[in-house]
């Protein structure tokens, strides 16, 4: 209690008149040992403080100006606008023993994934960093990065393992609103939650179809009641399945600002690298103990990250960059319906939804290209490279995001043709990955949904080579590995027809791929205008992608990985089950798989023997650790894991 009131006393007595980043106070609400007092070689202890950042907008900012209806927002006495953001810190107990990197993760709807990701770190305690065993592998506190965490969302709650941003409501402002809803299940009637309070209920309308393609239907058995503003009950009629999509729209009223959210990570980042006041918990002496930042985001927090880039934020009030580097995961060429009025930044379209939502509009990629039909001329770097703060950007998918999210509009242009990337720009595909799979995640089958097998496979050892290479690159000018995608101009990015083999038992593809569209939002229901060609990877005759990253459970094979599983029967059969891989073993012996006309090589036709498949993993690990895909310490774990037979879970 001590530590946390001096924090306290020193914000109140010390904070200067003006604050350049516009935090005006940085509340530590709780100061103490993080994972238990366990020590991570020579960087030793952590610490993990907890605060609250109140910051102030001034509209007339240009910086500011970008987000949305921020002039409408109530103001205080000086004319600005006042939010509240939640923060965490994770930093060396001893600051000199740090890397200098503060790596802030956008937290995925208030949750904390880096520590999933990059330290194998199971949930919950991974977005605790309480007990010993939270720190997982402690991958990067043994590298010595100040992790940092900024609540940005402002349409859900603060509260324990959420982190949240308080914004102003604009009261008395209502619009149109529009969600979309698979249930999943048979439940009659089914109850959803709508992101803005609803108005009026005879307002309220409700269309079913059985596909996106299929035209919007209101047959008799449908309808729609609110259970409260913010609740929708739909009875369902007969004759869809469990997979149907429902459209809502409705009258929605108070809405929120919600583009602060990019301000509050841009001026939390740029107070903590350069306040140099008793106010920052990352004083060490007279300086910050920081002098370069990375930008990570999973999924949601990926997206957050490239409309964060393309609206400029990445230029702090005094015009300084903000990240050095970013590294958006998972984000394919999807943004965000944020910065919008009565936006929906939890939102993430899935097949078979609306394809041409706010959240998959032009610019798709980081090199200016003219959309022939917006007629406008963008990309995601246009705004920094006027204000010379366009950060080096590493970009990394899973393989399901070039089947999910169109993926592969970041190296094709708007006619299907080969892109390639800024200079400044890298692209990793992990192949045959889902979206996201937590460290603990193993093979599920019988899930009623999915068609096949779930593929569990984590992405944890090419990431932390990635993260490796990015702070490198960041901090030294060491270039990292060329960017590995699949690409038109090397035929490994091809049209979704064929680009499966289609004789694989027990691996039935169809040519099923999430669409990008172009649609007038100024309707509902929206108009669509035009498609943009949209490829896939090209897979081996094993079924898995040519390109990209291949892990050793891919490179050195006992099953087929691929990042796709359809929906099963009843529940969408024409459509992909959202975030899934699936995965298929090849057969143990060549009589197996002849006797049910498996064209992939048996296991013993691959292996002569267990050391034969050993030493193909060790093989294949030293050259990944020599091509900077994998560290030194995961390919050790990695052959030991083939040694006892389980490196398919490590590659899980």
């Amino acid at each position: 209690m001590r530590r946390i009131i001096t924090g306290l006393i020193a914000i109140t007595c010390l904070w200067p008149a003006a604050s350049l980043a516009e935090i005006v106070r940085f509340d530590i609400v709780e100061r103490v040992p993080a994972f238990a007092g366990r020590s991570f070689g020579a960087v030793g202890t952590y610490e993990r403080i907890t605060a609250r950042a109140t910051f102030a907008l001034n509209p007339a900012d240009d910086r500011n100006a970008v987000i949305t209806d921020l002039a409408l927002a109530p103001r205080k006495a000086d004319g600005k606008i006042e939010a509240a953001a939640d923060v965490v810190i994770l930093r060396p107990s001893d600051p000199t023993h740090g890397n200098g990197t503060l790596l802030l993760e956008v937290p995925n709807r208030g949750r904390k994934l880096a520590p999933q990701l990059f330290d194998d770190s199971a949930p919950p305690g991974a977005n605790n960093a309480e007990k010993a065993e939270d720190a997982g592998i402690g991958f990067l506190h043994r590298q010595g990065f100040t992790m940092v965490w900024v609540g940005w969302q402002g349409d859900i709650p603060s509260r324990p393992g959420q982190l949240a941003l308080a914004a102003p409501a604009i009261k008395d402002v209502t619009g149109p609103a529009r969600e979309e809803i698979i249930f999943d299940s048979t439940t009659n009637p089914g109850r959803a939650t709508l992101t803005w309070p609803a108005t009026d209920p005879a307002d309220l309308k409700v269309s079913v179809r059985a596909a996106w393609s299929d035209v919007r239907q209101m047959p008799p058995g449908l309808s729609a009641k609110l259970v409260d503003p913010n609740t929708v009950e739909i009875t369902r009629p007969d004759g869809f399945d469990a997979g149907a999509l429902y459209e809502i729209s409705y009258t929605a009223r108070d809405p929120v600002p919600l583009g602060v959210g990019y301000a509050a990570v841009r001026d939390v980042v740029s107070f903590l690298r350069h306040d140099e006041t008793p106010a920052n918990p990352l004083l060490n002496g007279l300086h910050p103990s920081v002098s370069r930042a990375i930008g990570f985001g999973v999924s949601q927090s990926g997206r957050f990250l490239g409309d964060f880039l393309y609206l400029g934020f990445n230029e702090d009030l005094q015009g300084r960059m903000v990240f050095d580097g970013l590294m958006p995961h998972v984000a394919g060429t999807r943004r965000m319906a944020t910065n919008v009025r009565f936006g929906q930044p939890g939102r993430n379209p899935r097949h078979p939804q609306d394809p041409a939502w706010q959240a998959d509009l032009f610019p798709f990629t980081y090199a200016s290209l003219s959309d022939p039909y917006s007629g406008k001329t963008d990309g995601l770097l246009r705004r920094c490279a006027l204000s010379a703060t366009c950060p080096k950007v590493m970009q990394t998918d899973s393989e399901h995001e070039w089947w999910a999210s169109h993926a592969s509009l970041l190296v094709t242009d708007l006619s299907g043709n080969h892109l390639d990337l800024p200079d400044n720009v890298r692209a990793y595909m992990i192949a045959g990955t889902p979206h996201f799979a937590s460290p603990t995640d193993v093979t599920q089958k019988g899930v009623p949904a999915m068609a096949l097998p779930q593929n569990p496979m984590h992405a944890g050892m090419p990431m932390r080579a990635l993260l490796t290479d990015l702070n490198a690159w960041i901090s030294d000018g060491i270039k990292p590995p060329a960017s590995r995608v699949p690409m038109r101009a090397h035929g490994t990015l091809v049209p979704a027809q064929g680009a499966v083999p289609a004789d694989i038992p027990g691996l039935p593809y169809a040519g099923i791929y999430t669409l990008a569209a172009f649609s007038d939002q100024s309707v509902l229901p929206p108009k669509e205008i035009g498609r943009y060609p949209v490829f896939v990877p090209k897979a081996d005759n094993d079924g898995m992608a040519i390109a990209g990253i291949r892990q050793l459970a891919l490179a050195v094979p006992r099953a087929t990985y691929t990042a796709w599983n359809p929906r099963a029967q009843g529940f969408g059969p024409t459509a992909l089950y959202p975030l899934q891989g699936a995965v298929v073993p090849f057969a143990p012996t060549e009589a197996a798989r002849k006797e049910v006309h498996d064209p992939r090589p048996s296991i013993a036709e691959r292996y002569a023997d267990d050391g034969a498949y050993i030493a193909a993993v060790k093989r294949e690990a030293a050259r990944q650790v020599a091509e900077r895909l994998l560290v030194p310490e995961d390919a050790e774990r990695a052959v030991d894991a083939a040694k006892q037979g389980k490196l398919a879970k490590l590659g899980q």
